[in-house]
């Protein structure tokens, strides 16, 4: 009856529920709502996923999921990052108005976190164009050696960005280009039923 969802090993509630009076959403946070999401999307990818919300000149994670492995991609939620060197970070900017773009990049300190991190404004102004129209961003080795990730936005009901989606993982595991071709769509599929599930929130909220 869409009251609960399941990865087939545990359950939780879904906003739907609240017809029948029970008015649990009203405390659930981004957090709360996106974390099943992210738990049953690193069951089919085997790989880290994170959603990120901007917070000023950085992002902050609102949500973290890894596999169970020896050596992956774990993080703190409320910790934060750049914007400019980072996938979840690349979203959010580019969802941003050229205004804001212009106003980001000249007063941050554009500074390399590796020998590939990308410090031009110029150069960085052209990947966001690109990251408008591709709708996503993929960040290979410039925040971290070795570390690949690709970012997708999450939209709220109007088609504004309002968070960020990624998947992340190791380059000597899982090619940049490997993960545009195999881990974009189910990126994406996660991100749309997220959406659908923020968007029910909102309608029982109003």
């Amino acid at each position: 009856l869409g009251y609960v969802r399941s990865d087939g090993r545990k359950f939780s509630l879904r906003p739907r529920v609240l017809e029948l009076g029970y008015a649990y959403m009203s405390t659930m946070s981004l957090a709360d709502i996106a974390q099943p999401f992210l738990d049953e999307l690193i069951e089919t990818i085997e790989e880290s996923s994170s959603i990120a919300v901007p917070a000023g000149d950085e992002l902050v994670y609102a949500a973290h999921a890894a596999p169970k492995r020896a050596v992956t991609i774990n993080l703190l939620v409320g910790a934060r990052d750049p914007l400019y060197c980072t996938s979840l970070g690349r979203v959010l900017l580019a969802a941003r108005s050229d205004e804001e773009i212009d106003r980001y990049l000249r007063d941050v300190q554009l500074r390399p976190y590796t020998d590939a991190t990308e410090t031009d404004p110029a150069r960085l102004r052209r990947e966001l164009a690109k990251v408008r129209r591709l709708g996503y961003a993929l960040v290979d080795h410039e925040f971290e050696d070795g570390l690949v990730a690709l970012a997708i936005p999450v939209h709220d009901a109007a088609g504004r960005t309002i968070a960020a989606m990624n998947v992340s993982t190791y380059s000597l595991r899982v090619s940049a280009t490997t993960l545009v071709s195999d881990y974009l769509a189910p990126l994406r599929a996660c991100a749309l039923e997220l959406e659908s599930e923020l968007r029910s929130a909102r309608r029982l909220h109003a």
